[in-house]
């Protein structure tokens, strides 16, 4: 009795043993599928091999412009209000606020009837005096039978009035050409004070008109930088009206006079005008202060700092590079980079390819790309 029972253990240990060699023999099998349907779907053990997108900009030589940062207030080069030389009535308005208008084109015109009748009278009052000037020498030449003298002449022109009958002819002629009134320059109506029928006075202010494509900003400038501009200097102007977009201007003139209360002298910055930028707008303005030549430049967005160490990667087959660099100075758009201390190498060529966007948690020799800066926000 004792044998079959030893044999009935034996048997029943040996199944129990087949069945948690077989549990362990599957799931090692699907381990080892996992890891192959894990490796046919592209991952790999060394990492992502995505490209991620950033923005460049290269590396120049080209000169460093520092600037100093003020604010000003736009100015029309040419302002002119429209008057009126002669006293009339406004017989017509020839153009609108906001119209264009070239030199020497008719913006109003008064009645021209009082002027005709003041110039047939002037030119009759003429050969009055005409008349009476060779009554006054005839008479003479005949008892003499010669001409009188050049001085006796004069006299007679004098005597008969004919000098000042020229004089009123001649207003009267001038009288008529005012009582139109002209564009004394290129520019645009900005206001008529007047419409037809008004009875205007000599002097009188009848409209405004502004040159819009000359301009001239009036700049603040603090007097310990006052020294540092310069005529002629480049000047950059920004304004809220016209955001993303800039005009280049030149420094016209340092005015001498300086605020007693401010502290700030006047720097004038001549500009071209566009569209956006009116006269009356403060504006932003960026004046050359200082140029440095023959430097090595990068975009200042370009530096950032790693362990208090100032760097840029430098895009290289598809990789960002991390280089040290030793930045120079700065005017906040470009920044100069110096010579290594150790090597006296500058460590960036003209025509590399610096990140500006999508660098700030990038690692060493990450997978890039470039893209337009629009494309990566």
């Amino acid at each position: 009795m004792r044998r079959p029972l030893a044999f009935l253990l034996a048997a029943t240990t040996l199944a129990a043993c087949d069945k948690i060699k077989s549990a362990v023999g599957g799931a090692a099998t699907a381990s080892a599928d996992s890891t192959a349907a894990a490796t046919d779907s592209g991952g790999t053990s060394g990492g992502s091999t995505v490209s991620l997108p950033v923005v460049v900009s290269d590396v120049e030589d080209g000169d460093l412009v520092l600037s100093i940062n003020t604010t000003g207030q736009v100015r029309s080069e040419t302002e002119g209000r429209i008057r009126t030389e002669v006293a009339g009535t406004v017989s017509r308005v020839l153009v609108r606020p906001g119209e264009r208008v070239r030199r020497g084109q008719a913006l109003i015109e008064l009645d021209a009837r009082p002027f005709e009748i003041d110039l047939a009278e002037a030119q009759v009052a003429l050969k009055q005096a005409e008349q009476q000037y060779e009554d006054l020498y005839r008479p003479d030449s005949a008892a003499t039978g010669v001409m009188p003298s050049q001085q006796r002449l004069d006299a007679f022109v004098i005597r008969s009035g004919l000098a000042a009958a020229r004089v009123r002819l001649d207003r009267a002629k001038l009288a008529r050409e005012r009582s139109t009134i002209y564009a004394p320059f290129d520019g645009t109506i900005d206001r008529i004070n007047t419409v037809i029928g008004d009875r205007v006075n000599a002097g009188q202010e009848l409209g405004f008109l502004v040159d819009l494509n000359n301009l001239r900003v009036e700049a603040a400038v603090l007097e310990h930088d006052l020294p540092l501009i310069r005529v002629g200097g480049e000047a950059v102007i920004s304004s809220a009206a016209m955001p993303g977009q800039a005009i280049a201007g030149r420094v016209a003139a340092v005015l001498p006079m300086v605020d007693s209360t401010t502290r700030a002298g006047r720097a004038f910055v001549r500009a071209s005008g566009n569209s956006a930028l009116r006269p009356g707008m403060y504006a932003d303005v960026r004046l050359e202060a200082q140029r440095l030549t023959g430097r090595r430049l990068v975009p200042a967005r370009a530096i950032i700092e790693r362990d208090g160490r100032p760097l840029v990667f430098v895009v290289k087959d598809g990789r960002a590079q991390w280089t040290y660099v030793l930045p120079g100075r700065s005017n906040g758009q470009q920044t100069e980079i110096l010579p290594d201390t150790t090597s006296g190498i500058i460590p960036v060529n003209p025509g590399d390819r610096v990140i500006i966007e999508g660098h700030l948690t990038l690692t060493h020799d990450a997978p890039v790309r470039a893209v337009a800066a629009r494309e990566r926000n």
